[in-house]
């Protein structure tokens, strides 16, 4: 079974279609540069144009850097812009898409479900944190097995400052930081949810995943054992079709 998963986020829009047994892409995805301001007009053009290279006429799943209530209304829009706040993303894309079924999930729970069931998290009980590094930090929180939604845990503050704004892979790029110094933040964050919510497994996704090997040896005094996403950056296209394969 095929079904087609869009990953909005802070500077890239994605998609393709995903085979559901597998967890797998079934073509190369395809990929456009995020809105600069990425209005939500602008940003369902660039998930009109993904969807469009495909011909693609069947379901979509679509995940939104941000809080979505019931499927369908943006609560909270940090790193798009605002007025997405108290929009019904699901009408809007679906009118874009011609009237194609839309589900829109968080993009973190996205990419958490995806590893549940297909990645790092497969067989794993317990409490499990997935988090997402990129423009912002994304959180996706598993109790045996059952997502917590929208914790959205990147915006605790850490030194008085979001933490993304302190942790993220923007602000490593941003401040100039080398590895050692970056993992030291990120290590500094781990630390603090951890406090929070004791969890047996950190899983770690987003571009970033793909170098885990340069920070993640860095990374001391973290109780819980932390992987990288397995899936890494495709997690979130993945788990945008499996959620719109349940809605189906």
């Amino acid at each position: 079974m095929q079904i087609f998963g869009v990953d909005i986020g802070g500077s890239g829009i994605k998609g393709a279609p995903v085979d559901l047994d597998r967890g797998e892409l079934t073509e190369e995805r395809y990929k456009v540069l995020t809105p600069h301001p990425a209005t939500p007009d602008a940003v369902a053009d660039g998930v009109k144009e993904v969807v469009g290279h495909f011909g693609w006429t069947g379901p979509v799943g679509i995940t939104f850097p941000g809080v979505v209530t019931d499927g369908a209304t943006i609560r909270t829009a940090a790193n798009v812009d605002k007025a997405w706040i108290d929009t019904d993303a699901r009408a809007l894309l679906g009118e874009r898409l011609g009237g194609l079924p839309v589900t829109v999930l968080n993009d973190a729970d996205a990419a958490g479900v995806a590893e549940m069931q297909f990645g790092a998290g497969r067989d794993r009980r317990g409490t499990i944190l997935l988090l997402t590094f990129g423009t912002g930090i994304g959180s996706a929180l598993f109790a045996d097995g059952e997502l917590v939604a929208n914790t959205e845990l990147g915006h605790l503050e850490l030194n008085g400052h979001d933490a993304e704004k302190r942790a993220s892979t923007k602000a490593k790029e941003d401040h100039e930081l080398t590895w050692e110094q970056w993992a030291h933040r990120v290590q500094k964050y781990l630390a603090h949810v951890e406090m929070l919510f004791s969890p047996e497994l950190f899983i770690i996704g987003g571009g970033v995943s793909r170098k885990a090997d340069k920070f993640l040896p860095l990374i001391e005094g973290i109780k819980a054992e932390i992987v990288p996403a397995q899936l890494q950056n495709n997690a979130g296209i993945v788990g945008a079709a499996m959620r719109a394969a349940k809605s189906a």
